[in-house]
């Protein structure tokens, strides 16, 4: 069993005398708070958070990190509480305590819900004290490798966590031997006969290799000196993990997985790795398209190699990868590394490599903080960082030659949010090198992006089944969530007015008793929340205006206007799929609760069968409504070859958008659905036409559902 005198032993590699006593000292005081205390294999639980520090003392943390180690199930697990260790140990330890501790399990409706506010607990917690999250870390992985004492359903909701929570977490501050340990363990728990099943079969594959990779290292070490260049070289296997994935994800083999062996090869200089490219490649064939220089361009975490991937013996691909000592520390260890430099107070150079990794990993756990502010809960809020902690990136330019790093999948308008929120609000399309292409269009690293932007312009909500970027998806519903509010004021204003009309006032001659004693009614606490909730229809405007003059004559209310549709309503007023009125149809509102006011036709079965009087209203359609709307047509048609080619063509030359068609009946006479969009009966009308004039056609009709 592993014992604090070891520790101490570790500790004076890299802290002084006094530190170390600290350390000692608050390892007695949480064996006394968990005295008595036990696991569930039957150690004593401070063999846990000693196990915990022991992983941290291995990233050279410094001595208040190490401390609330030792300490951080003292608050939660005993009776002492977090004034207590500030005494004893000070602020700093108290607080980084306090910080693990906010991170227990709560009680949730589901998994999902769970995970989400306890990933959101952990980036809060990350804003504070980065070090908050790097004990976590290594209390997951100490729990991780002492799960086989748990029962198994514990074990495998345990395993998914890790997988889906703490081993991205690892992966985006960088921390690589800390996430393959995580992602091994978590997928031998919860996919324990896959991982015995791919261990034995690339054991059969490559396991007989020791003499060959010995070889191959003498090899490639030889031709270094010959160039005079000094360098460290190992070779190893990609972890399990890592290569079920790729299988998984590519749809591939084993055999076809192409990067399972690894040869990495670290040196003083830069400009070695480069040199050490040229030797590596003149040694071996290179894999087209398979070199990344991410010293030039580091990744998000801040890691920096050179790879590349090579036929090597056999005509098995190895993966090369290429770097300095220092970039070497960095892979490894991310953001921990920040704390060995400062334990270790190496060169500059070092310095500068942890200083950029720490510096990104500040950055991003800033960005959450952003993101968290904006999300409506934590389930959004873990929606919109998914990508964010996967991030396979792509480099792209800004038209000044700036680097800006994306996700894979990053679309320009994740692009424009990254350079800034504002231009992300008000763009309206791009140019991608020098040529203009949809916002839509997935971006490929090397390509130089240039947003275009508009003063009045603002984010549409299409944009979120395309932008993947946390930032991007943050600002896109934040910004439609404040306009939704905005446009249900309005309508709410309008519906109050039309429901007042009848008892011939409107808002502004209410007094401000009259307001009161509504507002009270309701329980609601002004009068835009009023107008908002009418809008939205949580609030019938009829009802409200009939609370609002409790003893008018029946008799004397006049009949309402009908609510004239004028086309920026917004998104709270939205048109029935069922029957799919347009400009010039008779209509009739439905108000319904939180999605406000749904036109159908005025005929439509679907609005005739639940209408309740104080939920409709009158709609007119206004004098300049330019509503671009999809109809669905049924066409019959004689079956010759060709027809469906000539229905077709009848309006691909017309300004008429067809967005689907689909036959629904065979037969000597068939029939196709096609569907259209138009901006009026005019226009519907055109098109009909057009398509009657082809010579096998019999029949246009409109499809729609109306009374039967």
């Amino acid at each position: 069993m592993y014992t604090i005198e070891e520790l101490a032993t570790t500790l004076k590699q890299y802290l002084p005398n006094e530190q170390i006593a600290q350390v000692k000292r608050a390892y007695y005081y949480a064996e006394q708070a968990h005295d008595g205390q036990m696991r569930k294999s039957g150690e004593p639980y401070v063999t846990h958070p000693l196990a915990v520090t022991k992983i941290l003392a291995g990233l050279r943390m410094d001595a208040d990190g190490l401390i609330a180690a030792l300490l951080h199930d003292v608050i939660e697990d005993t009776g002492i509480s977090r004034n207590a260790l500030m005494e004893q140990f000070g602020e700093g330890v108290a607080a980084l305590v306090d910080g693990v501790s906010k991170l227990t399990h709560l009680e949730f409706n589901n998994q999902l819900e769970k995970q989400a506010h306890n990933f959101q607990k952990m980036a809060m917690a990350m804003a504070d004290d980065i070090r908050v999250i790097m004990v976590k870390l290594a209390d997951r992985l100490h729990n991780m490798r002492t799960l086989d004492s748990m029962p198994a359903h514990k074990k495998r909701r345990i395993a998914r966590e890790t997988l889906d929570i703490y081993a991205p977490i690892a992966n985006r501050l960088g921390m690589y031997n800390v996430r393959v340990n995580l992602e091994s363990l978590a997928f031998t728990a919860y996919y324990p006969m896959r991982a015995r099943m791919l261990q034995r079969a690339i054991n059969k594959k490559y396991g007989q290799r020791a003499v060959d990779t010995q070889k191959l290292e003498d090899y490639i070490r030889a031709e270094l000196a010959a160039d005079y260049i000094e360098a460290d070289i190992s070779i190893r296997e990609k972890h399990i993990y890592s290569i079920y994935q790729k299988m998984r994800q590519k749809r591939r083999s084993l055999g076809e997985i192409m990067d399972v062996v690894g040869v990495r090869i670290t040196t003083d200089k830069h400009d070695s790795c480069y040199r050490i490219l040229g030797v590596i490649h003149s040694l071996f064939k290179p894999v087209e398209g398979r070199f990344k220089d991410y010293i030039a361009v580091p990744k998000s975490n801040g890691y920096q190699s050179l790879h590349t991937t090579v036929v090597g013996n056999k005509g098995l691909p190895m993966e090369v990868q290429i770097r300095t000592g220092d970039m070497d520390m960095v892979a490894d260890n991310g953001i921990a590394a920040h704390w060995s430099y400062k334990a270790s107070n190496q060169k500059d150079a070092t310095n500068t490599h942890t200083k950029n990794s720490h510096e990104r990993a500040t950055k991003w756990v800033k960005s959450l903080l952003e993101i968290q502010q904006k999300a409506g809960n934590a389930i959004e809020f873990v929606d919109n960082v998914k990508s964010d902690l996967f991030p396979d990136e792509v480099y792209v330019f800004t038209p000044n030659g700036g680097i800006i790093e994306l996700p894979t999948g990053a679309t320009p308008v994740d692009f424009a949010y990254g350079v800034h929120t504002e231009i992300g609000n008000t763009c309206i399309s791009c140019r991608i090198n020098r040529r203009l292409a949809p916002l839509s269009t997935q971006l490929e690293s090397g390509q130089t992006v240039e947003i275009i932007t508009a003063k009045n312009a603002q984010p549409n909500v299409a944009w979120l089944s395309f932008a993947i970027t946390g930032k991007a998806r943050t600002n896109i519903r934040h910004y439609l969530k404040d306009k939704q509010k905005e446009n249900a004021i309005a309508i709410g204003r309008r519906l109050l007015n039309r429901s007042l009309n009848a008892f011939q006032a409107n808002i502004d001659s209410l007094s401000e008793q009259q307001l009161e004693q509504v507002l009270n009614h309701y329980q609601l606490d002004s009068v835009d929340e009023l107008l908002e909730s009418i809008g939205k229809g949580r609030h019938v405007g009829y009802l409200v205006a009939r609370q609002l003059f409790p003893n008018y004559n029946e008799e004397e209310l006049v009949t309402p206007k009908s609510f004239k549709l004028n086309g920026s309503e917004g998104i709270l007023v939205s048109y029935a799929k069922c029957c799919a009125p347009i400009p010039g149809d008779p209509i009739i509102g439905y108000v319904q609760m939180d999605k406000g006011i749904i036109i159908h036709h005025r005929n439509c079965s679907n609005i005739q069968d639940n209408l309740k009087p104080e939920q409709y209203i009158q709609m007119s359609w206004g004098k300049e409504i330019q509503e671009e709307l999809n109809i669905s047509l049924i066409v019959s048609y004689i079956n010759e070859r060709g027809a469906v080619a000539q229905i077709a063509s009848s309006i691909s030359d017309s300004d008429y958008q067809v967005s689907n068609l689909a036959i629904i009946e065979r037969g000597r006479v068939s029939r196709l659905r096609l569907n259209i969009n138009v901006s009026s009966r005019v226009g519907l009308a055109d098109a009909m036409r057009r398509i009657k004039a082809v010579r096998c056609v019999e029949k246009v009709t409109r499809e729609t559902i109306v009374s039967r």
